[in-house]
This record gives structure tokens, C-alpha cells and sequence, in this order.
């Protein structure tokens, strides 16, 4: 599944927040209608099994409620995509990732094979189940954890029984820390903390850039990963890390004479012990670059992939120097950073903007002046016609336990339409969002952005300014709520909190739907008029 994500951590977020944002997008040439639900514990399954991989998993017995994005045509499994759960516990799976060929002939990905022949026949084969994947994560993970770190081990115990049939990268969330997994072949896996004052990129490629091995196998300060991932990348040859210490040491030795000539006080000792640390680590083999053993660096990367990461810490970094010959990274570098301090502290506008992106004020821009037609088609947009949802998982530290988890959510391709909230400690969602089917009607709003954006797209320019209204308009009603509703809720009895938010999400969808609508009816207006059968002429009579 082609997909974006944005992490961000709570130090660099606009109000403490800890934020996990995901673009997911049908592959090519399909569009997969998405709604937004809630699951309660007695719709849970005890035991599951994979629509893809047939293979069945017993799950225990006391699930919590979460919230989820499935597909909304039945028939091809669950794909629960992203939520939160009772305990205030966030997950977004998955985002497709990349490998190469030594990592899967080490640990070959476990798929699904048919059976073969007729049972009871000479040469017949049973079938034989596959692993877990992006279709199944959610639903085997999410209602049993209670913290980010409870998320990795539960989902890294699954990989290393059961196996994947795909290479995927997975996100968990609580009001303190943020988690990202990557699935290693079929059975490894490694994950990493998030840097509370960094955010990351992530564009359907392996991300981590740095892993410190003697950490996931001790405290597990900021590293996770499968038991036996230092043995297995020993005995396949897999540490690429080159240890380039001429340029650490002359940027230590530069740090001391800054300083004087000797080892300073506070901050500065405190780096130039950070970076004996790093250098020592090298050396002993236990930090190493997992992007370099583990992903992959194709020519199709360089056109899908690697421009997206490029775009994104373009939008949130500027002052870096992103154009040019003297340009420190290209939208085809392999080497963008998996995470980066950002220039001022994040909004949801700056996730909604960046997972909405199509390259705008770059040559590259699909709808831009700038560049050649060539050019304009190069890079794969961030925000594509086949976006299905968006959902922007956010934890405020400030709100009370009741009501602290915001689940962002938009339909349909990211440019053309809007980012709205809803609470998700509530018992049942707005129908607007929950009643998708495969039949297209303006009554949901999945089937009513994605008609919007086939209007709106025909006419780009004449249909901006109403596509623009509207986003900030449902932005500011989004906000608006959640100031309004926390403090009403801050005023209630407990008994009677879930729905008080209940009936805010129902408010704003109320005002979500006629919003929408309204701006359907604008874009079908403007691309109607621009119509190549149109005619000057016509008659004063109707």
C-alpha cells in the first residue's frame, strides 16, 4: 500500500502533543473506499483469520474499544488502518516500505502458497498460511496494548511466530513517546523512539538511519528489535557501516579547541561525551545505518519515494537550502534524514499541508507554472488522486485522560479536501463518516471529496479559492469545537462526559456535511462552465 507518514514529537509540536500522521493510498489504478468506525469489545474477533495470507491467530478474550478507518467494502479483510484504543494508546499501520535482495534471501518474506492438486490424491499439497500484513496489524494489536513500547513488543512477538508476507513500517503512540517498527524479512524487525523535539519522514521506503544495537538489547532506552538481529546480521553479512572517523574525530577535536583546548563544562561536555559514546559504539559494531543493510536505493525510489522525504523537510527545515547546485539534499538524495529538529514547533496545519503536497513552488508541481511538462510529471505527489484517508492521531497532555485522544480525519485526495477532529473516547462516531459503501452518494463523506476532487482537479486554479475557504474554514470549526468541548466536558460529572463528546462530533459533522456540500456544489459549477461543449450564445427564454 503506497502511503506517507509524519511523526512528530512532543517537544516539537505546537501544544505538547504527541502526533502520527498517515496518508493511506490505494495502489495504482485503485481507488478504496474508507469509512470511520469504532470497535467494541463484543465485535472483536476471538480468533481471526487473514483474508490474504488464510493464516488464523487465537486472540485473547478481553479486547478494548478502539477506533479504526477499515476498508468499507467487505470481502478482502479488515484493513483497520489506524486509531486509538481505551487507553489512550495510538497506532497507524501500515506504511509499505522497501528492502533489497539480501536481507529477503536471509529472511524470505512468508507468503501464502494455494494448495496444490486434490485432496486425497497422490501429489496433493495442502495450503500453506502465510504471515501477518498491513490487512490484519490493527486488529491483532491494538485492543491489547496499554503503551507505544507494549505496541512494539506485542507486534514484534507476532513477526517473530507467525512472520509477514510484506515489508511494513508501523507507528504507536502514547501521550509520552512515539514508536516506529520496520519489519526486517520475514521474521526481523528493529524499532526506534522518536526524538521528543524531532519529526520524521517516511515515504514508502526503510527510514532509520541510526540504530543502536547495545540499547535494544539492553535498556531499551530508544531501541528495539527481534532477539537475534545482531547474530543474524553477522552471520548474512548485512552491517554495511562504514566507520568514516578521520571527519568524527576532527569535528571532536574542533569541538575542544573551541573550548580552549580542553574538555568544557554542561552542554559541551555533555556533546563531547555523546560523541565518544557514538564513536565507541562504531567501533564495536553495535550502532550501525540500518537504512543502508536493510532498504534499498533503486532508481524507482528516486522517483517515488526519496522526493516525498524531500518535499516534506523542505516545508518544515526552509532555511536549510533545498534548490540548487550548492543544495544539500535533491529529491533524489538517498541519505535525507530519517529525523530532524524542526525550525518552529509543529501544527496539525503543517501535517495536513505537507501529507497534502504536490510540489508547489518547485518545478515539479503537477499544477504549476514552473519547469517543463516533463518536469511537472517526474515525482510522485504526496498528496495523489488516490489518497484514501487521512488520519492524524493526536494526544494532548493538557486534557484529561476522558478526552485527551483527537482523532484527525479527511477522505479522499488530500489537496481538495479538509482535516476535521473527533473525539475518540466515545462509544459511536458520526454517520457521515461510518456509512461508506461501494455505492456513490454525496450523503458520505468519503464518495462526496472524492467527487469534489475529480471537479475540482479538471480546473485547479478556478476551483482553489473555494477548496482553500473551505479547508480553513472546517479547520477553524475543528478547533473551535475542541476549545468549546473541553471545557464543557471539564464541567461535568465523569457518567456523563462520553456524550457530551458524542454530541460534538455529531455537531461538527453536521456542520462538516453541509460545508461539503456546499463546496461540491461550487466546483460543479466552476468546471461545468469550462465545459468544452459550452457555447457563448443561448436564449433569454429557459
Amino acid at each position: 500500500m503506497a502511503c506517507t507518514t509524519i511523526l512528530i514529537g512532543k517537544s516539537a509540536s505546537y501544544d505538547g502533543s504527541t502526533i502520527v500522521a498517515r496518508n493511506e493510498d490505494s495502489p495504482n489504478g485503485q481507488f478504496e473506499p474508507k469509512r470511520l468506525t469504532v470497535v467494541h469489545p463484543e465485535d472483536q474477533p476471538r480468533t481471526y483469520t487473514s483474508t490474504a495470507s488464510h493464516l488464523t491467530i487465537e486472540l485473547p478474550d478481553d479486547p478494548m474499544r478502539y477506533t479504526a478507518v477499515p476498508d468499507a467494502i467487505p470481502g478482502h479483510g479488515p484493513w483497520a488502518a489506524a486509531g486509538f484504543n481505551e487507553h489512550n494508546v495510538g497506532m497507524s499501520a501500515t506504511e509499505t516500505i522497501t528492502s533489497n535482495p539480501r536481507v529477503l534471501g536471509a529472511d524470505p518474506l512468508v507468503a501464502y502458497r494455494p494448495a496444490e492438486g486434490v485432496e486425497g490424491e497422490p501429489g496433493y499439497v495442502a495450503e500453506q498460511p502465510g504471515g501477518i500484513g498491513e490487512e490484519d496489524m490493527v486488529t491483532l494489536v491494538l485492543p491489547y496494548i496499554t503503551s507505544a513500547r507494549d505496541g512494539v513488543r506485542r507486534l514484534g512477538e507476532l513477526l517473530e511466530r507467525y512472520g509477514t508476507y510484506e515489508m511494513n513500517g508501523i507507528a504507536f503512540s502514547d501521550v509520552d513517546e512515539i514508536w516506529w517498527l520496520e519489519t526486517i524479512g520475514g521474521h526481523h524487525w528493529i524499532a526506534k523512539r522518536v526524538p521528543d523535539d524531532a519529526y520524521v519522514t517516511m515515504p514508502n521506503q526503510l527510514g532509520i538511519d541510526y540504530f543502536d544495537l547495545a540499547d535494544a538489547e539492553g535498556d531499551q532506552v530508544e531501541h528495539m528489535a527481534s532477539a537475534d538481529l545482531r547474530s543474524w546480521m553477522r552471520a548474512h553479512h548485512l552491517d554495511l557501516t562504514l566507520p568514516k572517523l578521520d571527519a568524527f574525530d576532527e569535528f571532536y577535536d574542533d569541538l575542544v579547541d573551541a573550548d580552549g583546548g580542553e574538555a568544557g563544562n554542561g552542554a559541551d561536555q555533555n556533546l563531547l561525551d555523546m560523541l565518544e559514546d557514538v564513536r565507541a559504539g562504531v567501533l564495536a559494531g553495535d550502532i550501525f545505518n540500518p537504512r543502508e543493510a536493510f532498504g534499498s536505493h533503486t532508481d524507482t525510489d528516486h522517483v517515488y519515494n526519496t522526493p516525498r522525504a524531500w518535499y516534506m523537510q523542505r516545508c518544515l527545515n526552509p532555511g536549510d537550502g533545498w534548490d540548487g547546485p550548492a543544495a544539500t539534499f535533491t529529491p533524489e538524495s538517498d541519505d535525507i534524514p530519517w529525523a530532524r529538529v524542526p525550525e518552529r514547533k509543529l501544527t496539525i496545519e503543517d501535517v495536513k499541508d505537507v501529507l497534502s503536497a504536490h510540489y508547489q513552488g518547485t518545478p515539479f508541481d503537477p499544477y504549476g507554472y514552473k519547469g517543463t511538462p516533463a518536469s511537472r510529471g517526474l515525482y510522485r505527489p504526496i498528496g495523489i488522486n488516490r489518497n484514501s484517508q487521512l488520519a492524524v492521531l493526536q494526544l494532548r497532555p493538557y486534557a484529561p485522560e476522558g478526552w485527551r485522544a483527537v482523532q484527525w480525519m479527511a477522505f479522499g485526495s488530500n489537496p481538495f479536501n479538509a482535516l476535521v477532529p473527533f473525539y475518540a473516547n466515545v462509544d459511536a462516531l458520526p454517520e457521515y463518516l461510518g456509512n461508506t459503501t461501494a455505492r456513490v452518494t454525496s450523503e458520505s463523506f468519503y464518495w462526496a471529496n472524492r467527487l469534489i476532487a475529480a471537479l475540482a482537479d479538471a480546473r485547479f486554479h478556478e476551483n482553489a479559492a473555494a477548496v482553500q475557504g473551505y479547508q480553513e474554514k472546517m479547520a477553524a470549526a475543528g478547533h473551535a469545537m475542541l476549545y468549546r468541548t473541553d471545557a464543557e466536558a471539564a464541567a461535568l460529572p465523569e457518567g456523563e462526559v462520553r456524550a457530551c463528546l458524542e454530541r460534538a462530533n455529531d455537531a461538527l459533522a453536521v456542520e462538516l456535511k453541509r460545508a461539503t456540500e456546499d463546496l461540491l456544489a461550487k466546483v460543479l459549477y466552476t468546471t461545468s462552465c469550462a465545459m468544452r461543449n459550452g457555447f457563448a450564445m443561448s436564449d433569454n427564454e429557459r
